[in-house]
């Protein structure tokens, strides 16, 4: 890709976010090309349709929360719950995103983001059992739909965090819970 074409679908991912940010996935394009500072043609020539550039959106959205997960600063613990904090806004927030992406592609797409979610779920998750932080039997799909729950079902985020803390403690290492 050209250097001009990759700065322009660059301006039109960041415009789409935060338009997508202010009001939902239902963007105008011609809004999303005119903040972006391109033409309509631009626009439609990277993004065909609306599905194509929200996907693009998310797509940015999700590398970002999976990157976030290069916590090794942090004891694995706390490199985990930083992460699955991140994670529990991401799927309050980000929810309506995900589901737009178009119907015949969303099979797909889904595949590859649950994949990259489950590894990198999956590494911090296996570095926390390492340190004896965390249960040796929890898997990284228990704690997927546990952290997906308490997302869904939160009402704000300090109630997220406060569930989140009980699954810290619920999961924490010990004789009493892996004896």
């Amino acid at each position: 890709m050209r250097a001009d074409a990759a700065r322009n679908m660059g301006l039109l991912v960041a415009a789409a976010r935060a338009l997508v940010e202010e009001v939902g996935p239902d963007v105008a394009l011609d809004e999303v090309a005119r903040r972006a500072g391109v033409g309509n043609a631009t626009l439609y020539r990277h993004f065909p349709t609306r599905g194509d550039l929200l996907v693009a959106v998310y797509a940015d959205e999700l590398a970002a929360l999976c990157d976030r997960a290069d916590l090794d600063h942090a004891a694995p613990g706390d490199a985990l719950f930083e992460w699955l904090e991140a994670f529990v806004g991401h799927v309050a927030s980000k929810g309506s995103l995900a589901e737009a992406a178009p119907a015949e592609r969303r099979t797909e797409l889904f595949d590859e983001w649950h994949r990259r979610l489950r590894e990198t779920l999956t590494g911090l998750l296996e570095r926390a059992q390492r340190s004896s932080e965390v249960r040796a039997d929890l898997t990284p799909a228990d704690l997927a739909a546990a952290a997906g729950g308490i997302a869904r079902s939160s009402t704000d985020t300090a109630q997220a965090h406060r569930l989140l803390g009980f699954l810290r403690r619920g999961i924490a290492a010990g004789p009493a819970r892996d004896g």
